[in-house]
């Protein structure tokens, strides 16, 4: 266990800090499961700017790695083009 005040108040943050990265990543590869079912593009065109926003926060928050989002961004563009 800590012996330090302030290495007491780091451990509850980080676990504040695990938590909502999990959640907002979790959120995230559901937005993209939820796009990748969709079959008419005018539906999944506002879909696919509202999961590029999402995973752009994610890579920018270092919660994924920035390559994993541009990978992620571009498969999903492509997939979104070429629906009907």
């Amino acid at each position: 266990m800590a012996n330090h005040k302030s290495s007491l108040k780091r451990i509850r943050s980080n676990a504040a800090k695990r938590l909502r990265n999990r959640y907002q990543a979790k959120t995230t590869r559901n937005a993209i499961k939820k796009l990748r079912g969709t079959a008419d593009k005018a539906s999944a065109q506002p879909l696919l700017s509202k999961v590029i926003s999402m995973l752009d926060r994610l890579a920018k928050k270092n919660v994924i790695h920035k390559n994993k989002a541009s990978n992620n961004k571009s498969k999903l563009t492509k997939f979104v083009n070429g629906l009907n």
